[in-house]
């Protein structure tokens, strides 16, 4: 497979601008001429090995820093939004928008605030966005959705957060249970942890009495989901101002919008405890990426360990690059994130042909799919389900497929890749990001026409699709 060629201009000025070089000094330290450097900042040329070794030598660089996951990400949400059928015209060609991507990200994250103030400003926002379930014209993003945006741009790793749950972990010398976490929140802030009380009688997953300083947790739900509703209190009471200071910082357009990232920034934080950064690495490289068995080492639940395993992306220590997604059975994404090529989509379902979806024909077991997206990107993707029961006869069940996924070339470091055949073309089976911007033609399970392609419609003949287009 061709190697993709690297274009960072941006990334190498920034470097460069932090040290206080000017080109002609950066370029001598790197070993190559003030031209050249001219050039690759100005993305003229792309960087060569030798380059990224100087940069990784010189100024201790992380290659990978490098490779433009932030850029794919951004790109494709560019692709997508410009795809909208309100943007008339043909899109500018993938060139134009890798420049505006590499030199002008500032512009690109403009447009894409500014195409979601238009999609929901005329009615044919109702049409595309198959997804909400609200059909106001709302200039203003949805609080979730400016919560979702602010950690998908933030490769969902904090790195403050992440070193301070890993400092707790130190604390606690490995024995991350929920008993050690309740020792600990008792010992060190004054709060009571009790299995029922509040949290039994709401039922609820947990519940907290300021006034009191109590915890209650529900006795019904599992050692795991006790450890982490503890651990998220815990970052609750122990890092509330540098939790507010970041909210601060991310400047959101609503209070419920920062209300709803205090929470999932204690999410974060508690996940990080749970499962500390470089033990769990170490673990995952050890154990090959075996989801129960990981599981089973930090006492963990699955969802747990395949969510922590999108967010291994600390500069210096990245771990394996994995797409995440929580999927309900209606096909609604409900947690998403993804440090590799592969984006889910914004507006409308996700692929049929994704093996996400068969997950609850199969419970209790890891599946497995070799699939190619329509850039030629080949992946291993791992789906199973989750159940966790309410209690009692009458009480409700959640059901979810989780899907955990990589690109192929990362396959020799999972177990579950040694007896597939990732060489043979046929193995990999094709699917898209959602039927509205998938541009195969030859999709059985296609729903709708992808946008901006003019139809054929012979009715004279009949194929699997009633229509083909251009």
């Amino acid at each position: 497979m061709r190697a993709r060629k690297v274009f960072a201009g941006r990334k190498i000025r920034t470097i460069r601008q932090g040290h206080g070089l000017t080109q002609q000094a950066f370029a001598a330290q790197l070993g190559i001429s003030t031209s050249y450097l001219n050039q690759l900042e100005n993305n003229q040329r792309h960087v060569t090995a030798p380059v990224l070794l100087a940069l990784a030598d010189v100024f201790a660089v992380d290659i990978k820093d490098l490779s433009g996951n932030e850029d794919d990400r951004l790109l494709a949400d560019l692709a997508e939004a410009l795809a909208d059928p309100m943007f008339s015209g043909e899109p500018p060609p993938s060139p134009d928008l890798k420049l505006v991507v590499q030199n002008a990200p500032s512009v690109a994250h403009a447009f894409l605030s500014m195409h979601h103030a238009l999609r929901r400003a005329g009615e044919r926002l109702a049409e595309l966005d198959d997804t909400l379930e609200r059909t106001g014209a709302q200039s203003d993003p949805t609080p979730y959705e400016e919560v979702r945006d602010f950690f998908h741009y933030l490769d969902n790793y904090v790195d403050w957060l992440d070193r301070a749950a890993e400092d707790l972990a130190g604390q606690l010398r490995g024995a991350i249970s929920a008993r050690a976490l309740a020792e600990h929140i008792e010992r060190e802030h004054g709060v009571r942890v009790v299995i029922g009380g509040d949290a039994a009688r709401t039922g609820g997953l947990r519940r907290y009495d300021a006034q009191a300083r109590v915890l209650s947790l529900n006795p019904r739900s599992s050692n795991a989901t006790h450890s982490f509703q503890i651990a998220h209190q815990m970052a609750l009471i122990a890092h509330s101002d540098e939790i507010d200071e970041i909210v601060r910082k991310a400047d959101f357009r609503s209070a419920d919008a920062g209300a709803i990232c205090r929470i999932g920034l204690a999410n974060y934080f508690a996940g990080a405890a749970i499962l500390p950064y470089a033990a769990f690495m170490e673990a995952a490289r050890e154990l090959r990426h075996d989801l129960e068995l990981l599981a089973e080492r930090f006492g963990a639940s699955l969802e747990q360990v395949a969510h922590r395993l999108s967010t291994l992306q600390r500069p210096g220590l990245k771990g394996v690059p994995f797409f995440f997604a929580r999927v309900d059975q209606a096909g609604n994404i409900t947690k998403r994130h993804s440090a590799t090529k592969l984006q889910f989509a914004r507006f409308g379902s996700a692929c049929p042909l994704w093996n996400v979806h068969s997950a609850f024909e199969t419970p209790n077991r890891i599946i497995r799919q070799l699939a190619e997206t329509p850039d030629g990107i080949r992946y291993l993707c791992l789906a199973t389900t989750v159940t966790k029961p309410g209690g009692g006869y009458r009480a409700p069940v959640q059901r979810y497929a989780l899907a955990l996924g990589c690109e192929v070339r990362h396959a020799s470091e999972l177990v579950y890749a040694d007896d597939l055949d990732i060489v043979r073309d046929e193995a990999f089976e094709p699917i898209g990001i959602s039927c509205r911007i998938c541009e195969r033609h030859d999709c059985h399970q296609r729903a709708v026409p992808p946008l901006k392609h003019k139809l054929t419609v012979d009715e004279q003949a009949r194929d699997t699709v009633p229509y083909g287009f251009e």
